[in-house]
């Protein structure tokens, strides 16, 4: 891992600090977690305050090295997460800044930095989830438009979006790689129908979605036409390989607060339990350094993160499960009492080896890219 920060970057890191400690304390309340237009105006409003304050442009175009430094910071201090922005800051933005054209770049990257546009995405299908080639949703060309009609899920806050980052079948005849487009489909374009569902929290973040002959600009087309699959995996690059670097540290705090609490409680006496905090201890200290050694990979490969993001994502969705089954043995009936957000994000876990890519995809990957095994047939 050669990762270094400079003095530049140390600069950074100071300033952004200090603003953090002036502007936290005068932030509103937090809206219930399941109040999701209440989350997206307390979300957006949040990453209006980095643009003001010249932050917001961190995720593009800062270097992967300041990147890393701003989410370190802002997740250390406890400030907002990106929440309803996550798919246009996350995944549409940089997948806009790496792909688009300059008049695409000039019309999404903006809005979503100022907070005032959301997007969701629209990848997986009923019967297209970790097989994502296998999408059906189909887009006929006609004139200057593509229409759209198919259905999708587990569609991200599709509920308060403004866009979504959609894959369409452009072409059934050729091999299913070869005939995907990524499409940027406006939420208020007629023949779209967005029904919730609820998660096992409780919650309403995902959605399934029904097109129904839904005309989409070609010049909202990223990428050329059938080439959607290539952009897709760029899209799927920052997913799996920076877009979780807030949440390592959220999780090696969370660790110090559980060992904490472990030596209060009294269960830290418990010979099982030290070794299984040590060991996860262990465990998000090498996946920073491995976090590091990604955003090291990108720095030099032009901002795009590499196959080490289905390493890390990988071993971080077990991780982040066992690090909340550990806490559960540590805390006992008290997890209870933590909030409605915590366990939240205790459930939101066991979706961690499901979402951006099923635990069994990214051994594939691994298995085929770096190990150099043969294809499963």
């Amino acid at each position: 891992m050669d990762l270094a920060y400079g003095e530049e970057e140390e600069e950074f890191r100071a300033r952004l600090r200090a603003w953090l400690a002036t502007v936290l304390p005068t932030l509103p309340p937090k809206p219930d977690p399941m109040d999701w237009p209440g989350r997206r105006a307390y979300d957006c409003g949040w990453q209006r305050r980095l643009f003001d304050a010249g932050y917001a442009d961190v995720h593009w175009d800062a270097s992967p090295t300041r990147r890393l430094i701003f989410l370190e910071e802002t997740e250390r201090a406890g400030a907002p997460y990106v929440g309803a922005n996550f798919v246009g800051l996350l995944h549409a933005g940089p997948t806009i800044a790496a792909e688009g054209t300059a008049a695409q770049r000039e019309r999404w990257l903006q809005p979503v930095l100022r907070g005032d546009e959301v997007w969701c995405q629209g990848f997986s299908e009923p019967e297209a989830g970790s097989d994502l080639a296998g999408l059906r949703t189909r887009a006929v060309r006609d004139g200057d438009a593509y229409v759209v009609s198919g259905s999708k899920i587990w569609t991200s806050h599709a509920e308060v979006a403004d866009w979504c980052e959609l894959l369409v079948r452009t072409d059934a005849s050729g091999p299913r790689h070869r005939g995907i487009s990524w499409l940027a489909m406006p939420m208020d374009a007629p023949g779209i129908t967005v029904r919730p569902l609820r998660t096992l929290a409780g919650s309403t973040e995902f959605a399934e979605m029904f097109l129904d002959e839904v005309r989409v600009p070609v010049a909202n087309r990223v990428g050329e036409e059938n080439d959607g699959w290539r952009v897709t995996m760029v899209t799927l690059s920052f997913e799996r390989g920076t877009a979780f670097v807030g949440e390592v540290v959220a999780c090696r705090r969370v660790l110090g607060e559980l060992a904490a609490t472990a030596r209060k409680n009294g269960t830290w006496d418990e010979p099982v339990i030290r070794r299984r905090l040590g060991r996860l201890s262990a465990e998000f200290r090498a996946l920073w350094r491995l976090t590091q050694w990604n955003v090291s990979e990108a720095e030099a490969t032009g901002g795009v993160p590499g196959i080490g993001g289905s390493v890390f994502k990988l071993r971080y969705s077990h991780a982040r499960q066992e690090l909340y089954d550990a806490a559960a043995d540590v805390l006992g009936p008290d997890a209870l009492d933590l909030g409605r957000e915590w366990n939240l994000d205790r459930l939101s876990s066991l979706s961690y080896t499901i979402a951006a890519g099923t635990s069994q995809i990214q051994r594939n990957i691994v298995a085929e890219r770096i190990l150099g095994l043969p294809k499963g047939r």
